[in-house]
């Protein structure tokens, strides 16, 4: 069977950051809460000219910049933080990297697994075409209510990644398990711009869904835990992978530690919560921060909230052994918010029936450049 999986993998985040040692100050709160509690230091925040669009294409660009166009004839967008109920934030991506017309274009929602749907469906593409490769990008704006218990978990980011035969970075097992159920912990109506969340639900919706998925991969011939090198989790807070696993541990009558965890948390704990691209953050983390994992095999949990689960495993691969970590630097680069200057930020909001022109602040390589006619306008810069 021919081996496929994640051949390269990008990821990008906004121009701006919130230290949550300042929104602890603004709060009344001990900043340990945010940095032990949660195992959270900073957030990403959008500028008024960002969205998942352009850190989406930002990442995408990157990637293909590496690895060229050829044999991509599939973008798969990845998102919770849609812009649109018909037309695929992926088509703004498309003409912004000028990708040619025989591509195509599709946007997969379901929480913050999206991102691992997308990838197991380019896994079926590149397996009934091998010349083929499939640019999956996942990209979220996670928002929450001012002064609501999820603020601290807000974030934003994107990965984009090159799903091809023959994969440099990770082969992609074909063993998973899959666990789903319909539970409201976490949802985002359509009238409203921020998320609901019954955090106690949601944490023990989560680790139920981890229970039911490793069984489920057990039952499917996945491998045993002690054949797992490395586990990857999803990370709306970098403490719940902790959480996980310990879940799992329990679960599965065997003491994991946690001290795998760490370098799979480094991006994650300074991001936030980037929804459909964690997961990928935490792949990409453990990859650039671990120079011994060729041949080994991680372990990858998938959770998005509603609920859809899924375990899967991959072997890291000889190219990850040429990989840098080029992404601290860009999250070096970000412009801390005052306390005012965010919460400005995160009341503004842009209907679609008004044009706008929105004020150039970002400096990557793409801008939203606001809303005319009811359509949203983007520039390369």
């Amino acid at each position: 069977m021919t081996a496929i999986g994640i051949h390269d993998l990008e990821l990008a985040t906004t121009h701006h950051l919130l230290d949550l040692g300042v929104l602890a100050e603004r709060t009344g709160v001990d900043p340990d809460k945010y940095r032990l509690g949660l195992g959270q230091d900073e957030m990403s925040f959008p500028a008024p000219d960002e969205d998942i669009v352009t850190m989406g294409a930002t990442a995408a660009l990157a990637l293909l910049d590496r690895n060229g166009m050829e044999g991509v004839r599939t973008l798969l967008f990845a998102t919770e933080s849609g812009l649109d109920h018909s037309k695929a934030a992926g088509v703004f991506v498309h003409k912004l990297l000028g990708l040619p017309a025989q591509v195509r274009v599709a946007e997969i929602k379901q929480a913050c697994y999206g991102g691992t749907a997308a990838i197991q469906a380019a896994v079926g593409i590149v397996q009934r075409n091998p010349r083929e490769r499939v640019l999956v990008i996942a990209s979220d704006i996670a928002r929450y209510a001012l002064d609501s218990p999820g603020e601290p978990t807000q974030g934003a980011g994107a990965a984009a990644m090159l799903i091809s035969a023959d994969p440099a970075l990770v082969e992609i097992e074909p063993a998973s398990g899959l666990f789903s159920d319909d539970v409201d912990d976490f949802w985002r109506p359509n009238d409203s711009t921020t998320a609901i969340v019954d955090g106690r639900l949601s944490i023990s919706a989560y680790l139920d869904a981890l229970t039911g998925a490793w069984d489920d991969l057990a039952a499917h011939g996945g491998p045993a835990i002690g054949d797992i090198d490395r586990l990857v989790y999803h990370q709306p807070y970098t403490k719940m992978a902790r959480k996980a696993q310990a879940r799992l541990g329990e679960h599965l009558g065997v003491d994991l530690g946690d001290d795998g965890l760490v370098p799979g948390a480094i991006y994650n704990r300074r991001l936030g919560n980037a929804y459909t691209a964690s997961l990928y953050a935490g792949v990409a983390s453990v990859l650039d921060h671990e120079s011994d994992l060729v041949g080994k095999r991680l372990g990858l949990f998938s959770y998005g909230s509603g609920s859809v689960s899924e375990f899967l495993t991959g072997v890291v691969q000889p190219g990850a052994a040429s990989r840098t970590d080029r992404f601290t630097a860009a999250l070096d680069a970000r412009v801390p918010l005052t306390i005012d200057a965010y919460r400005e930020l995160h009341a503004r909001e842009l209907p679609s029936a008004q044009d706008v022109e929105t004020p150039r602040v970002t400096e990557a390589p793409f801008r939203f450049a606001g809303i005319q006619g009811s359509a949203r306008r983007y520039e390369r810069r």
